[in-house]
């Protein structure tokens, strides 16, 4: 499978362990992520979470492939309405962002914040750029999609393939309200 690697939370209280490589690292560009981030920036202590850009930065992982190590008990999620099809859950220990899950979804798209200084995947493309503001400017040093490319499907897809069409469960984070 490959290398393990261990992340997690500001005040080390939230460990997860991540193995092999990721789906993808990227910095999706839409409202409810850069909402979300905003919520969650705005906790106390909490650590940024939006890029310089206004972006959000994300590694996805196969959800067989992250284990919580310790701290699952101090994690808590919201979504942004009661409909929403998202959950963006945080360790409540220090306001840290860890996952975004979708609902019936394979993969953990973990905040990039987890990873220590200088250690985090680069990311290799932006989504949904055509959600920024108008005037808004993205650096082209990656692709800057307007949506969700055919190549973002195209890995989201194969690592369920590999997964031979699992979906993994998650630890069940409290609520919290942001």
């Amino acid at each position: 499978m490959g290398k393990a690697t261990q992340i997690g939370c500001a005040c080390g209280q939230t460990c997860l362990e991540v193995e092999g490589r990721p789906i993808a690292s990227v910095e999706c560009c839409c409202n409810s992520c850069r909402e979300a981030a905003g919520k969650m920036q705005g906790l106390e202590g909490a650590p940024r979470t939006l890029t310089d850009h206004g972006t959000t930065p994300f590694v996805m992982y196969r959800k067989d492939r992250v284990r919580f190590l310790v701290g699952a008990a101090n994690l808590a999620g919201f979504r942004l309405s009661p409909e929403a099809p998202s959950t963006r859950v945080i360790a409540t220990c220090c306001n840290t962002p860890v996952y975004l899950e979708f609902k019936g979804g394979h993969w953990l798209s973990l905040y990039s914040g987890l990873w220590p200084s200088g250690t985090k995947p680069e990311p290799t493309m932006r989504t949904m750029a055509s959600d920024l503001p108008e005037g808004a400017t993205l650096p082209d040093d990656i692709p800057n999609a307007k949506k969700q490319s055919l190549g973002f499907f195209a890995k989201l897809f194969g690592a369920w393939v590999a997964m031979g069409f699992r979906n993994q469960k998650t630890p069940n984070p409290g609520e919290i309200n942001v």
